[in-house]
This record gives structure tokens, C-alpha cells and sequence, in this order.
């Protein structure tokens, strides 16, 4: 059984600033409740209130909340509707698909005089016949009955007859009540029967109840059977039986329940509620025996992992000016700070979000203890400013050359290992003459001095040709 808690409250009120004192509106649809406890005392200015879809039965502790306007109950166990009275603001009423069947409960809604829409669609009360005349006649100050507006002249006509109409009304109420009692005497039954087990009882092959007296009779004829037909078993031992898996029978036990007809009960709801809660435990424990595989985030040669467990949103950028990495990781806005822990290493970085890890491999070496995180106000979101380590190694790949390979039989006996170099005739390596350019006399005022070898006798003497005069006033060529 699931009961209102503080704790559950609380968490609905985010938008309050997690207060529920002055809390205006609350939702807890879809929550199993089975009991409405609690709210007229934590939530006094309440004026919309989402309880469909539970468990809930009885319509109660709600007398206190006067300033209510809106309150929601569809999809629930509810049969009788009852203490709304000291509701003094109530407007709107949602009953949908409930299993209201006393349709003289209406009149205790009169009491409410700002109720404006009243919502009974899916409860076996709108099969009564003279239903909305009925409703119509006990609620004057209703604007709208089951989405449908209330004109003044079915106003009018729901006046006339009125007397009959309750009469009718009644008749087909008790009928439902006396129903409705043969259904929880026979769920009871049922109940009790489950309980004892098979001590006295035990269900046959077509869904009868036995008595142990039949059960004997059974037994005996079942004795008989088995010795007559000796022979026949012992054939059939031979042969390999069939293995039945205990996942097949699941199969059919869960095809059995849900297709076993049954009338549609608050009790025949629980059933099926509580066998959805015994099959969801169930599941559970099966996945908490099963463990549960380990996240690698660092490999066994060393080699770190990008891991984003929490499935965040990052931006990772490298500013020039400062030389710095800031990665930029979209945290939970409304998350407690508590819940994350940074660890800054030189060459990742790894963040735990409520136990999530984000790990990331950095472009560059960093230094740990210079590193800063910073929590922004606004959005949430972590800012890890890591600076760049000085004076960082880049290890690069080299790439060996591939040996040279000679034709010549000299080459091939060469050692692969030792450097090849290019060997010159030494008696062909001349440096270039430039004492040559010009005449002896001249070249003599020149700092250039020839290198190498002495030139021939026969250059310090130039031939000039016949129309040549020296002038003393030209400087010599350098």
C-alpha cells in the first residue's frame, strides 16, 4: 500500500521552491495511492488537486480544503461520493470511470454552491435510467454534466416527473447494491479459498471446486486406470519424454489470468494491480542476482576511454590567449553540487554525476593543480578551465627509410646496417680559377687568391686584340 508521504509532496512542489505550506497545486496521478491522508493539514491553500488514476476508495479528509477549486479523481475505486461539503470553492469535479453506483450520493454536492462541472462518465450510474434528469434536478447550480452544457429548457424538463424519476432511480440503485453485495461475498469466498490452499478444496480441470469425498473417488479411479494400462506405460517409458520449461508455464499462468473473464470490480482492479506489482518485484530480483558488468575506463595497456554515462551535453575548446582547455558540460540545472565530483588528471578528465561517470581524453597535457571548476547560477552547467602544462613533450612517429638497394656485386656484399656515401675520384676535384679573368698586372690589386691547383704558365699572358688601349684611369676587374 502506497501512502502520501512529505517526501513525495515535497518533490511535486519545484516549482514553489520545494514549499508545501503555500503550495496552490499538486500532482500525484499514477502513484498507487490507495488512501487520501495528509493534505488537509501540509496544504491548507490548495486549488487544484490531480489524484486519478490510483487506488484511492473512500472520498476523504478533504473537508479542509476551502480553498479547492479543481479536484480530480478519475480512474479510481471510488463508489459513493461523500464529505466535499466543507470544500466552500469547489468548481469542478472529475469522477470519471469510477465505480459510482449510489446515484442519491449526488445530493450531497448541493452543499457546494459554486460547483460549476460535474464529470460521472464511465460509472455504472449513468445506466440508470432517468440518469442526468436526476442529477440535473439535484444539482441546480450545475453549469455542465459530463461535458455537455445545460440548457435552460432541459433545466426546465428535468422538473417535470421528478417524483417518478427518483422512484425509478432508487428501485434500479438497490438493485446495484444487492449486486454488488453477491460480488464481495464471492470475492471473499474466493479469498478464503486461496488461503486454506488444498487442504479442503482443490480446483478441478475445468474450474469446479471439489470436495475431498470427490477427490477420493478421483484418486481411487485414477489407481485403477494406472493398473490397467501397465503394458501401455511401460512402452511409453521407453520413449524420451518431453521437457516442460518452467518459462512456459509462466506463459500460460499469465495467459490464463488475463483471459479468465471476470465483471469489472474494484476488487477484480486490485487483482490485476497487485499482479502487476508481484511480476515487476519479481523482474527486479531476477536483475539484481544478475550482475551487473563493470564500465572499462581504463584499459589493461593504459589506453584511457571517452565514457559518457550520464549522456550530457559538452563542448570542449582550447583558448590561444591564455593557453588554456575549457570543457563546458550541461549538468543537471536543478542538481544539488554535492552530487559531482571532478577529478582532473594530465592527460583526462573524469566527472561523476550521481554516480555516472564522464570521462574525457584531453587534446594536450594540462596541469592538475592550476586546474579550476566553476558551477554556473543560471544554467547549471560545470566549467572545467585546465591550462596547458609548459614546455610540453610531443613524442611524433618516425618513420624508417628503406635501404638502399645496389646492382653492382660490390654493393650487395655491403653491410645493410652501415651509412652509404657517395664516393668521388679526388684527382677530378678543382676549385674554380678566377685568376684567370683578367691580366697578371691587374689581378695582382685583387684579394681574391686562387685556390687549388697553380694555373699553367701559359695563362698569366692575355692576347688582346689589335685596336685595345689600356686606360690607367679604368679600375682593373675584381
Amino acid at each position: 500500500m502506497v501512502h502520501i508521504t512529505e517526501d513525495m509532496v515535497r518533490r511535486r512542489a519545484e516549482h514553489n521552491d520545494c514549499e508545501i505550506f503555500s503550495l496552490e497545486e499538486v500532482s500525484l496521478h499514477q502513484q498507487d495511492i490507495e488512501r487520501i491522508e495528509h493534505l488537509d493539514k501540509w496544504c491548507r491553500d490548495l486549488r487544484i488537486l490531480y489524484l486519478q488514476n490510483n487506488l484511492v476508495s473512500r472520498m476523504e479528509n478533504l473537508s479542509r480544503l476551502k480553498k479547492l477549486e479543481y479536484l480530480n479523481l478519475a480512474l479510481n475505486n471510488i463508489e459513493v461520493i461523500e464529505n466535499l461539503e466543507g470544500c466552500e470553492s469547489l468548481q469542478k469535479l472529475d469522477l470519471t470511470v469510477n465505480f459510482i453506483g449510489c446515484l442519491s450520493s449526488v445530493e450531497s454536492l448541493r452543499h457546494n454552491i459554486h460547483l460549476r462541472e460535474l464529470f460521472l462518465v464511465g460509472n455504472p450510474c449513468t445506466l440508470f435510467e432517468g440518469y442526468r434528469q436526476f442529477v440535473l434536478s439535484s444539482l441546480p447550480q450545475l453549469k455542465w454534466l459530463d461535458g455537455t452544457e445545460i440548457s435552460r429548457s432541459e433545466r426546465i424538463r428535468s422538473s417535470q416527473g421528478l417524483e417518478e424519476v427518483k422512484r425509478r432511480v432508487l428501485e434500479q440503485e438497490k438493485e446495484y447494491l444487492r449486486r454488488r453485495a453477491e460480488e464481495r461475498e464471492e470475492v471473499q469466498r474466493k479469498a478464503a479459498g486461496e488461503e486454506r490452499g488444498n487442504k479442503e478444496r482443490r480446483g478441478g480441470p475445468d474450474g469446479s471446486w471439489k470436495t475431498n469425498t470427490d477427490r477420493r473417488l478421483e484418486e481411487n479411479e485414477e489407481s485403477q486406470e494406472v493398473e490397467e494400462n501397465e503394458e501401455s506405460q511401460e512402452v511409453e517409458e521407453n520413449k524420451k519424454p518431453q521437457a516442460t520449461s518452467p518459462d512456459l508455464d509462466e506463459e500460460q499462468q499469465e495467459e490464463e489470468f488475463w483471459h479468465t473473464p471476470c465483471s469489472f470490480t474494484p476488487e477484480s482492479r486490485l487483482e490485476a494491480h497487485r499482479h502487476l506489482e508481484e511480476k515487476r518485484r519479481a523482474k527486479e530480483k531476477v536483475i539484481e542476482k544478475q550482475p551487473k558488468a563493470s564500465r572499462t575506463l581504463i584499459t589493461a595497456d593504459g589506453r584511457v576511454m571517452n565514457v559518457n554515462e550520464p549522456k550530457l551535453d559538452f563542448s570542449l575548446t582550447e583558448e590561444q590567449h591564455n593557453n588554456t582547455i575549457v570543457l563546458d558540460l550541461a549538468v543537471y540545472r536543478h542538481m544539488d553540487t554535492s552530487l559531482v565530483d571532478v577529478d582532473v588528471q594530465p592527460t583526462y578528465v573524469r566527472v561523476s554525476v550521481k554516480g555516472k561517470i564522464f570521462q574525457m581524453v584531453l587534446p594536450a597535457e594540462v596541469k592538475p593543480d592550476s586546474s579550476t571548476a566553476q558551477r554556473s547560477q543560471t544554467t547549471g552547467h560545470l566549467v572545467l578551465t585546465m591550462p596547458r602544462a609548459e614546455g610540453e613533450i610531443k613524442v611524433t612517429k618516425t618513420v624508417p627509410r628503406p635501404p638502399r638497394r645496389s646492382s653492382s656485386p660490390q654493393g650487395s656484399k655491403r653491410n645493410n646496417d652501415a651509412p652509404e656515401r657517395l664516393d668521388v675520384d679526388p684527382a677530378r676535384h678543382t676549385a674554380l680559377d678566377l685568376g684567370s679573368i683578367v691580366s697578371g698586372r691587374k689581378a695582382r690589386r685583387g684579394p681574391v687568391e686562387a685556390s687549388g691547383a697553380a694555373p699553367p704558365a701559359a695563362a698569366d699572358h692575355c692576347s688582346f686584340s689589335e685596336g685595345f688601349v689600356d686606360d690607367p684611369e679604368v679600375p682593373p676587374l675584381i
